[in-house]
């Protein structure tokens, strides 16, 4: 048998395995999607199953959110759903979209579009379509064009998606710089959907992203963050990301991750920064329990970026990065900010990257219970992320190395574990709390009380937890030193 005969036979084996997939993934839900189809038709209307949940439905995956697609308008399908479903939202009226809710599953119900961008707007300029064909059409990609009309199951395919959803393949329906012109995000969703489902973006596309890459400054920076935390929060997130780097995508709204290509690890002088972040970034994900996590993936991508900026080259010929993580949680601030992350999220990130080169002195023996307290401290809540971040941060090939600091990283944690057995290191407080502190001194409330807590607290975390008599006899001696008491 050919090759060309034997890859045939097994793209006719996984499309059968998808129909199979689609007919029991649609049975699960044709009660309500039948029943909507079947008022749509009453009404004189067409409703069809479109997008995401054509394509997931044939990978055997449909969730509890399902897209449709009809000729009537937004007030028609008002009418329509009233009166049916359970609850009714009407955000996304503008561009013809009407939401509601029935036996658990939330349906998006958007009239046909022929949708498309001036070229310079940010936002679409949304124009009513005719068929749905002209809807599928203007789709991102030939795995989302796909269709299932409803209530009589009848399958639409004419831009060849369940053969591209077989062959793992990202195609537009149109030619490419027609898709990525009408919507510039669209180079940005090609590479999250190799992340995500694991498939390669066809050729010409790779080429127009290639080409088109600075119409993406086109877009909000929400929408371009919304895509990028998808694409690292995807099952092969390596991939999309390269992608972004090689077609210069990344160029365009994070520029810090091109230029690691640049910078020589003298961790592993066999590889470049870049490769190392991409391996941190895999190494991160084996880590994880409880589904991906963006903030210790976007720390494992982010923890080296400050490299560019602080490389030096010594008498010796040794390349150095000294104090690179002070300049990379600047930067990754600056970045997160810049795409609009939420603050909490960016603080977090930030913080992993400052504190992700603190463990490398501790192999050296050097570490007090003092400072190994302060490292808990720091850290806070983002304690286990940091351990599998600096764990994730080894990627060197010298097995002697990588053992001695995996034993290293071990034994640190154990000394936290007994230390934290004899003291609550996760809530580490000053021993006499700001009402003692007021009545001791004699002093109100304001920043006399704020520093003399923040001593005690310095001084707790150098020595441990401190008696009554103890933690007073030291406070009364800081308040003389600070010329507060005679």
């Amino acid at each position: 048998m050919s090759e060309a005969a034997a890859s045939h036979m097994t793209d006719r084996r996984e499309l059968t395995a998808a129909q199979r997939n689609a007919v029991a993934e649609l049975l699960r839900v044709s009660p309500v999607a039948d029943e909507l189809g079947r008022r749509f038709a009453a009404a004189g209307h067409e409703l069809h199953l479109v997008g995401g949940s054509v394509r997931d439905a044939l990978l055997g995956r449909l969730g509890e959110d399902l897209d449709f697609c009809t000729d009537a308008h937004p007030d028609q399908t008002l009418g329509i759903v009233r009166g049916w479903a359970e609850a009714i939202w009407e955000t996304g009226r503008e561009f013809g979209t009407i939401g509601c809710q029935r036996d658990g599953l939330r349906l998006e119900i958007t009239t046909f579009r022929a949708e498309s961008y001036d070229q310079v707007s940010r936002n679409p300029v949304v124009e009513y379509g005719t068929s749905l064909t002209e809807d599928l059409r203007r789709r991102d990609f030939t795995i989302n064009a796909m269709a299932v009309s409803l209530p009589e199951h009848r399958f639409t395919d004419p831009y060849g998606g369940l053969a591209d959803l077989a062959a793992k393949v990202v195609r537009t329906p149109g030619t490419p710089a027609e898709s990525f012109g009408d919507d510039p995000l669209r180079m940005l969703r090609a590479a999250r959907f190799a992340a995500q489902l694991r498939f390669a973006v066809h050729p010409d596309a790779h080429a127009a992203m290639n080409r088109m890459a600075a119409d993406l400054d086109r877009i909000t920076a929400e929408r371009i963050r919304d895509e990028f935390t998808k694409l690292l929060t995807g099952a092969d997130p390596i991939t999309g990301l390269r992608l972004l780097v090689d077609t210069g995508l990344a160029e365009r709204f994070l520029p810090e991750l091109t230029g690691l290509k640049l910078e020589i690890d003298e961790h592993a002088q066999h590889k470049d920064v870049y490769e190392h972040t991409l391996t941190v970034v895999r190494n991160a994900m084996s880590y994880e329990q409880d589904g991906p996590d963006f903030i210790l993936r976007m720390a494992a991508l982010m923890h080296d970026i400050g490299k560019p900026a602080t490389k030096s080259v010594g008498p010796d010929g040794r390349v150095s990065f000294h104090h690179h993580e002070v300049v990379g949680a600047r930067l990754t601030k600056t970045r997160m900010k810049a795409l609009r992350y939420p603050k909490d999220v960016t603080g977090k990130v930030t913080a992993l990257v400052a504190l992700h080169l603190r463990f490398y002195g501790y192999g050296r023996g050097e570490w007090t219970d003092s400072a190994v307290r302060r490292y808990v401290t720091d850290a806070g809540d983002l304690l286990s992320r940091l351990h599998k971040l600096t764990r994730s941060d080894c990627t060197t090939r010298n097995r002697r190395k990588a053992a001695q600091l995996a034993a290293d990283y071990d034994a640190l944690e154990e000394r936290i574990a007994r230390i934290a057995a004899d003291e609550d290191l996760a809530r580490v407080r000053p021993d006499l709390d700001g009402n003692a502190i007021m009545e001791l001194l004699g002093v109100p409330p304001g920043p006399i009380v704020g520093r003399a807590w923040k001593h005690l607290k310095d001084l707790r975390l150098e020595r441990g937890p401190l008696d009554r008599d103890t933690a007073e006899a030291e406070l009364l001696r800081w308040a003389r030193d600070e010329g507060l008491r005679d």
